[in-house]
């Protein structure tokens, strides 16, 4: 289990995170999201131990991360821009990979080379951003990770090598009970894999849930209420409303039940609820219209 207890890190007095908690199941993959600057990379260069936080605790397994190698050999890590040596190989990494990580695999990564169609000999420098990306995959799942940290990770992948990464991540939470931590902008993507949603924004964690209790918790409803009644009531907790002729559009904080009930009163024509995906939830949380995409008069 990874624990984060109000994790604070600034530079140069620009807070990053700013008392960040959050909590990773064991064997679980949980998803980060949050707006540019959020602090998402910042939270997991500390997990990796790359950063020190100023203050809070940063623990895996109730074991500080921070120069605790015993920690970080059971952690593996992708980044959004993976860094390699100019001149190496895929070859000449899992060189180095097999000298640092003690569980690295040498039977996997002649499995995992049918996989990823690159030549191990080839310089990293020499292939396509996609292409580095299979690499560091190919390099990262041949170490065995028990925790490993994922940053934006398959961008720049193809929709068939997207599949085939995933593939090869869920089968190691599965079957070796890996735990995953991911930070993504496709939250499309994130809706199919993560069980369990952290929302961070200002370097601080809003909300996390599992997805089915996130995705519980807010809920859509188009209503056409009675002839007559063209506005929607001001007591209805509504984040959200918009119309479209007579069918109006409400985004309310509640489940589908207890927001039907609520709105049964009004005795509406139609009452239909829409389960929101996570980027409308996303969208939502951190603050409803006001976050969402603004018409600019140019």
């Amino acid at each position: 289990m990874i624990e984060i207890k109000n994790a604070v890190k600034r530079f140069d007095g620009f807070a990053a995170l700013d008392g960040a908690t959050l909590t990773v199941p064991k064997s679980s993959v949980y998803g980060l999201v949050g707006p540019n600057g959020a602090g998402k990379s910042t939270l997991l260069r500390c997990l990796n131990g790359v950063y020190k936080a100023d203050s809070g605790t940063i623990a895996i397994e109730g074991e500080p991360v921070w120069e605790h190698p015993a920690v970080k050999a059971r952690v593996n890590s992708i980044p959004d821009d993976w860094y390699y040596f100019l001149q190496s190989s895929t070859q000449d990494m899992m060189k180095l990979y097999r000298g640092i990580y003690p569980k690295f695999s040498m039977e996997r990564y002649k499995k995992l080379g049918e996989a990823f169609p690159i030549d191990p000999k080839k310089p990293i420098r020499h292939l396509s951003k996609g292409m580095q990306k299979q690499a560091a995959f190919w390099l990262t799942m041949s170490c065995m990770p028990e925790y490993l940290m994922l940053d934006e990770p398959v961008d720049g992948l193809d929709p068939v090598m997207r599949r085939q990464v995933w593939s090869l991540v869920l089968d190691d939470v599965a079957e070796r009970g890996t735990t995953v931590l991911v930070s993504s902008h496709n939250l499309r993507e994130l809706e199919d894999v993560c069980d369990h949603v952290g929302i961070l924004d200002h370097g601080k964690v809003l909300l996390e849930r599992s997805l089915a209790q996130l995705q519980d918790n807010m809920v859509k409803l188009q209503v056409v209420f009675p002839d007559g009644m063209t506005e929607v009531p001001p007591e209805i907790p509504a984040l959200h409303a918009s119309k479209l002729g007579r069918i109006h559009t409400l985004i309310m904080r509640m489940n589908a039940q207890k927001a039907t009930e609520l709105l049964a009163q009004y005795n509406p024509l139609l009452v239909d609820a829409v389960p929101l995906t996570l980027e409308e939830i996303f969208i939502y949380e951190l603050g409803g219209a006001d976050y969402a995409v603004k018409d600019i008069v140019l």
